[in-house]
């Protein structure tokens, strides 16, 4: 049976440490889709010294493991003078591993623009610039806002992965937990269900922002 006094008396630890994840998690976001745009603007660039780092930036990460990343990152950056701290290591590198796959779905979106939309802008005088701004990508975000929000919640299920870097958010003290309660399923069971409000929480904001864009679409 489950031990309930045990549930109570750790949740708050849990739900401490399930702030550090939601910040690590919106941080990574924020920076995934900074570098996703940028990654698919730059791939789509006439300009090899552009489209080449775009693409290899994207290979490289769709190719290697997440946790490979990580440890790269945060073992292996010291080594060459650069020491970010678990913190930023793990958001870099969730940031860098998310962004790699916003820009694919990023640059999809784009493609999938009838080109007349693009000669029409440069017939009114618009710069590439300009018409990418105001023609292309507000046409492209009606496409590639669901696929950008599975993105993200796949993020929020990846930041456990952080919890091997030593960075303490909600797996890695569940783990603690457990070593000095010995409850393994009564807290890793309150941690699926702190991951679950979190993912669904996100599921159901994405939900509201795509029918935000489709009314503004009509």
């Amino acid at each position: 049976m489950l031990d309930w006094n045990i549930m109570v008396h750790y949740f708050p630890f849990l739900l401490k440490a399930t702030i550090l994840t939601l910040e690590i998690s919106l941080l990574s976001l924020v920076l995934g889709l900074i570098f996703g745009l940028s990654a698919a603007l730059c791939k789509l660039a006439r300009n090899p010294f552009l489209r080449m780092p775009a693409t290899f930036y994207i290979w490289l990460i769709r190719s290697t493991p997440l946790l490979v990343q990580l440890f790269i990152i945060y073992f292996g950056f010291p080594q060459l003078g650069i020491d970010l701290g678990p913190f930023m290591s793990g958001v870099l590198g969730l940031a860098l591993n998310v962004g790699a796959y916003n820009a694919e779905t990023i640059r999809g979106g784009i493609i999938s623009v009838p080109r007349g939309q693009t000669e029409a802008a440069r017939s009114l005088g618009m710069t590439i610039n300009l018409s990418m701004r105001r023609i292309i990508l507000p046409q492209a975000l009606r496409i590639i806002l669901p696929p950008l929000g599975n993105n993200f919640i796949i993020l929020i299920k990846d930041t456990s992965l952080v919890s091997t870097i030593t960075l303490v958010e909600l797996t890695l003290t569940a783990q603690r937990l457990i070593g000095s309660t010995y409850k393994p399923f009564e807290i890793y069971l309150m941690a699926a269900a702190l991951y679950a409000v979190l993912t669904t929480s996100a599921s159901l904001v994405l939900s509201y922002l795509e029918r935000r864009t489709r009314k503004e679409a009509r």
